[in-house]
């Protein structure tokens, strides 16, 4: 694709991945990717701002055949979808600058080899002044490495956010027009990949609000034209307290906990809890992901498998926990056949979830009718505990 004009003297460039259905062999894509690029000229000097995953570095650098000069190549960002082209662009303009935080300065170093004498290392406010236009560079850490930045182009007003606000998506659109795909699409990327670090983005945000933004530009999927949006949208999913939500991943293996799972749903649902459940063996990951950004309780349902939780369940324990989400409760559903270490095995992956443990209900066998009875005692409790927080 060739460069694509967003005003006069600044221009999108990278590439639009529209195969790739992995991301750092872990995340899913199930609507692609794209790796943007931006250069801005100025009256005196060119500054490329980011550059794009190796494996696409060819089109980037063809973007740029008919740019006869960059000074500055900015590195938002040292992870390789941002840096990995950093080294082959430096090669055709030897004299460039890149400009980076201070801790991105030892990252890049380690992991593109590029030279010390080669680096720029601007501080928390700093400027570049390109002649008739100047950018300024805001430290955004934990966004979502420790030494991420974002850079704002003051006389057009255009934030270019790096990973803030971007979004896994394909699309020959340059701006987000279909605002649910691109709502969604967003929820999905800050779950995956911000929600961990849900305090300092707060922060992040905070700083932000003193400048009047007109046009956000990510380092991934569309940019976004009317910036209130996405940003309000980002100030929820951080700030707002859980809904009145259940989230419930589980496997079932001979139809008993699948038979508690349902049990359980509809006697939720009975006392006002909205229920979103995830057999692991088919979801998509990242729609838990999804779901586990509102999500006020979590209850995991499994079989007991060699004494222990189902393997796909261990990962969905590691994912949450990895994650840290905002839920406020915990439980376990599930059955087994002669014994195990479930509760205790599940237990000891998620310490880093800050929940009330409800009362796991684990059955032997094929649930029997007080089985059933103790899963309504369960979303009783659940409602009861949605309520006195103010969730329903």
């Amino acid at each position: 694709m060739k460069a694509r004009k967003i005003e006069d003297n600044i221009y999108w460039m990278g590439s639009v991945d529209w195969d790739a259905r992995l991301f750092d062999s872990l995340i899913p894509l199930p609507d692609g990717t794209s790796y943007n690029a931006y250069l801005i000229r100025g009256s005196e000097k060119t500054m490329l701002i980011d550059t794009v995953e190796p494996s696409v570095i060819h089109e980037l650098m063809a973007q740029l055949e008919s740019v006869e000069k960059v000074d500055y190549i900015v590195c938002l960002h040292a992870e390789q979808d941002h840096s990995g082209g950093i080294p082959q662009v430096l090669l055709r303009y030897p004299d460039a600058k890149v400009v980076v935080t201070p801790k991105a300065k030892g990252i890049l170093m380690d992991l593109m080899t590029i030279p010390e004498s080669a680096f720029m290392v601007v501080k928390d406010g700093e400027a570049i002044c390109l002649g008739d236009k100047n950018v300024e560079f805001i430290h955004t850490p934990w966004v979502h490495w420790p030494e991420t930045m974002v850079a704002y182009l003051r006389e057009n007003k255009i934030l270019f956010s790096c990973d803030f606000f971007g979004s896994h998506l394909a699309t020959t659109d340059l701006y987000g027009v279909d605002e649910g795909r691109i709502y969604e699409a967003a929820k999905r990327y800050y779950a995956e990949i911000m929600m961990p670090f849900r305090s300092i983005i707060k922060k992040n945000l905070e700083k932000l609000k003193p400048y009047s933004i007109e046009t956000i530009a990510p380092s991934h999927g569309p940019i976004h034209p009317k910036p209130a949006i996405i940003m309000e949208a980002h100030d929820q999913w951080v700030n707002s307290p859980p809904k009145n939500l259940v989230v419930l991943p589980y496997v079932s293996m001979h139809s008993s906990t699948q038979k508690m799972v349902h049990h359980l749903i509809a006697s939720l649902v009975e006392k006002g809890v909205s229920v979103e459940p995830f057999n692991l063996t088919v979801t998509d990951i990242g729609k838990l992901a999804i779901a586990l950004v509102d999500a006020a309780t979590i209850v995991v349902g499994t079989p007991t498998v060699l004494a222990g939780p189902h393997p796909n369940v261990v990962y969905a324990a590691c994912l949450a926990n990895a994650l840290r989400p905002k839920a406020k409760f915990l439980s376990i559903i599930g059955s087994y056949g002669w014994g195990g270490k479930t509760v205790e095995t599940l237990a000891g992956m998620i310490s880093n979830l800050k929940v009330e443990i409800i009362e796991p209900q684990l059955i032997k066998g094929t649930p029997s009718v007080s089985d059933f009875k103790a899963l309504d005692g369960l979303a009783e409790t659940i409602a009861l505990k949605h309520k006195e927080n103010g969730f329903i």
